[in-house]
C-alpha cells in the first residue's frame, strides 16, 4: 500500500538571515546614534552649513553605493560573500571612535567616508548572501525580516541618543563614543553566528569579473531605473533632523524625529515582504511612492514639531513598502551566479542618485528654505511613480 504524501509545509526564513538581522541591528543601532547627532554636531558645533551637510551626506553615501558594485561582483566571482561582509562590518566599526574625536569638518567627513565605505564593502555581498540560502517563496519575507531588524537599531540608536543627551547635559561628542560598543558587538556576532553555503572555490581572472553583467535581463535594468529615480527623490534623512530643529523642537528630543520614522519603517517593511511574496510587488511598491509624496508635502508644510513627526511617521512607512521590496525584485531578476553583481549595479544607480540629491536638497535649503527641499522631493517622487506606472514591469508572484 502506497504511502500517504507529508503535508506540504512553508518554507521558514532561514537562520542565516535572523543572524544578519541581528547583525543589522546592532550596527544600525551604532550607526544612527551617531547619524541622529551628526548634523547637529556640523550644524551647532563645528559650524557647517546645510549645503556642506548635504555634500558630506551625498558624498559618502554615494562612495558607498559605489563601492557595492566591486564588492558584489567579486563576490560573484570567488563564490563568496561573508569574508567581504566581515570587512565592511568591521570598517564601519573602526570608524565609529573617529566621529567622538574629530574637530573640523574635514575630519567628520572622512570618519564619514570611511564608516560608508564599510557599509558599500558589505552591502551587495550580504543581499546576495541572503538570496543564496532564502528559498524564492519566502524571498520577501527574508528581505523583508533583514530590513526590520535592522530598523529596530535604527530605533534604538536615537532613543540611546536621546538618553546620552541628557544624561551628559547636552554634550554630542561624549555621547558618540558609546556607539564604538554595539559596532563591536556586531562584528563578534557576524564571525561567530553567520555560515555561508558551501560552494566550489574559483580564482578568476581580472578580465572576466564583469563579463557576466551584459546576461543580466532587461527586467533588471528596469527596477534599477526606477529604484534610481526614488533615490533621486529620496534625499538623506540628516534633512529630516534639521527641519525638526529648523520648526523649533528642543535639542535634546531631536533624535525622535528618526525614532518616528524607524519605527514605523520596522513595524511595515516584514509584513510588506510577507504580503508581497503572495500579491506581487509592483503595487505595493508604487503605493509606497505615494506615501511619500504625501510625506514630503507635510514636510514642507510643517510649522511644528509634532506634524515634522508626523512627516517622518509617513517617511518610514514608505520606506517599509519600497526598501525590502526593491532588493527582492533586483533577487527577482537576476541570475543566481550573478546577485552580488546585480546587487551592486542597483546600488550602484542609487549612489550616483543619491549624490545629486543630497547635494541639491542642500542648496535648496540654503537658497530658499526648508520647503523647497521637500516639495521638490515630492515632484522627482511623482516622476519616478509615473515611470514605474509607465514601464509596467511584469514580476513573478511568489
Amino acid at each position: 500500500m502506497p504511502r500517504p504524501n507529508p503535508p506540504l509545509q512553508r518554507a521558514r526564513v532561514p537562520s542565516a538571515v535572523w543572524a544578519l538581522g541581528l547583525v543589522s541591528l546592532l550596527m544600525d543601532m551604532s550607526s544612527e546614534l551617531v547619524h541622529s547627532l551628526l548634523p547637529l554636531f556640523l550644524v551647532t558645533v563645528l559650524g557647517a552649513s546645510a549645503t556642506t551637510l548635504g555634500l558630506i551626506e551625498g558624498v559618502a553615501e554615494s562612495a558607498a553605493m559605489i563601492v557595492k558594485v566591486f564588492s558584489g561582483t567579486l563576490s560573484d566571482a570567488f563564490r563568496r560573500r561573508k569574508p567581504l561582509v566581515v570587512l565592511g562590518y568591521g570598517l564601519a566599526a573602526v570608524s565609529k571612535p573617529l566621529f567622538a574625536m574629530a574637530s573640523t569638518v574635514g575630519f567628520v567627513f572622512a570618519a564619514r567616508f570611511l564608516d560608508r565605505i564599510g557599509k558599500g564593502i558589505r552591502g551587495a555581498p550580504r543581499d546576495a548572501l541572503i538570496h543564496d540560502v532564502t528559498p524564492p517563496e519566502v524571498r520577501g519575507a527574508a528581505f523583508g525580516l533583514r530590513q526590520s531588524l535592522d530598523t529596530v537599531g535604527a530605533i534604538a540608536g536615537p532613543l540611546l541618543a536621546m538618553l546620552l543627551l541628557v544624561v551628559l547635559a547636552g554634550d554630542i561628542r561624549g555621547a558618540l563614543w558609546f556607539a564604538v560598543l554595539p559596532a563591536l558587538a556586531s562584528v563578534l556576532v557576524l564571525v561567530l553566528g553567520v555560515r555561508e553555503p558551501v560552494v566550489e572555490r574559483v580564482a578568476p581572472r581580472a578580465r572576466v569579473l564583469f563579463a557576466g553583467i551584459a546576461r543580466l535581463p532587461m527586467a533588471f535594468w528596469a527596477v534599477v531605473i526606477v529604484g534610481a529615480v526614488l533615490t533621486l527623490a529620496r534625499f538623506s534623512e540628516a534633512f529630516l533632523l534639521l527641519r525638526a530643529q529648523n520648526v523649533g523642537m528642543a535639542l535634546t528630543i531631536v533624535p525622535a524625529v528618526m525614532v518616528a520614522m524607524s519605527l514605523v519603517y520596522s513595524l511595515a517593511a516584514y509584513p510588506i515582504g510577507v504580503l508581497s511574496d503572495r500579491i506581487g510587488r509592483t503595487g505595493l511598491l508604487g503605493l509606497g511612492f505615494v506615501v511619500l509624496i504625501v510625506a514630503d508635502v507635510v514636510l514642507g508644510l510643517a510649522s511644528g514639531p509634532w506634524v515634522v513627526l508626523l512627516g517622518a511617521a509617513l517617511w518610514g512607512l514608505h520606506m517599509g513598502l519600497t526598501q525590502g521590496l526593491l532588493s527582492a525584485m533586483v533577487a527577482d531578476t537576476a541570475p543566481p551566479e550573478l546577485s552580488g553583481s546585480a546587487f551592486g549595479i542597483f546600488y550602484l544607480a542609487s549612489g550616483v542618485a543619491l549624490l545629486l540629491a543630497s547635494v541639491v536638497a542642500g542648496v535648496l535649503w540654503d537658497t530658499f528654505g526648508p520647503a523647497a527641499t521637500f516639495f521638490a522631493g515630492a515632484g522627482f517622487t511623482v516622476a519616478a511613480l509615473i515611470g514605474l506606472l509607465a514601464m509596467r514591469v511584469s514580476f513573478q508572484r511568489r
